[in-house]
């Protein structure tokens, strides 16, 4: 049985995690993603391994070995990737499903203030259009040093939240670099200073 972990609700959580406030964890490690986001789905996607095949019939196609995924500053890389294509029954848009696995896939995008976010695990499930990202087994979130793991977690690029889930008697883990908590605090301050010059 998996037990979902809200990072939202982190602050009123057990002492057992590595770090209660992953809500602050949240905010330094996946800020300035919304933009990033909008720009790469705008690019085309582009799909290359050792070897390919298709299901035309059911829309499937595999792709083997060494299987890099770019779109954008977005890259997947993989052992094996599926593409599952359908369309919305209400709309002409495609749902592609991107269903990655390897020891581990990848899954990396560069932010807006140019630092890069990666995502890996032993399965990557990518629904860009609808802006969610799925890791599961053994899955890790990094960015700017600083690290979430869990055996599964989500992603949405769009709103920014982040869902990490444990196994039953595990743990959600976080890991936060001094020098991130910092730069966190300094920033605020300077914000701080800058609303009292504006109010003066």
């Amino acid at each position: 049985m998996i037990k979902p972990y809200h990072l939202e609700k982190a602050l009123f959580l057990p002492k057992q995690f590595t770090v209660g406030i992953l809500i602050l964890a949240s905010t330094i490690l996946f800020s300035h993603s919304t933009l990033a986001a909008k720009k790469d789905l705008e690019q085309e996607i582009t799909i290359k391994s050792q070897r390919q095949s298709a299901d035309l019939k059911n829309k499937i196609a595999s792709y083997l070995d060494n299987v890099n995924i770019q779109q954008g500053s977005i890259s997947i890389t993989a052992d094996i990737v599926q593409v599952f294509s359908n369309k919305e029954e209400s709309t002409v848009e495609k749902a592609d499903v991107y269903l990655a696995k390897g020891k581990p896939a990848i899954f990396q995008q560069q932010l807006e203030d140019g630092s890069l976010i990666s995502l890996q695990a032993n399965e990557i499930k990518y629904q860009p259009n609808i802006n969610l990202i799925t890791v599961s087994g053994n899955a890790i979130v990094k960015q700017a040093g600083s690290e979430v793991s869990g055996s599964k977690i989500t992603y949405n690029t769009l709103n920014e939240k982040l869902e990490a889930e444990s196994n039953t008697n595990e743990t959600v883990t976080t890991v936060l670099q001094p020098t991130i908590l910092k730069n966190q605090k300094e920033n605020k301050d300077k914000k701080k200073q800058g609303d009292n010059r504006d109010n003066n």
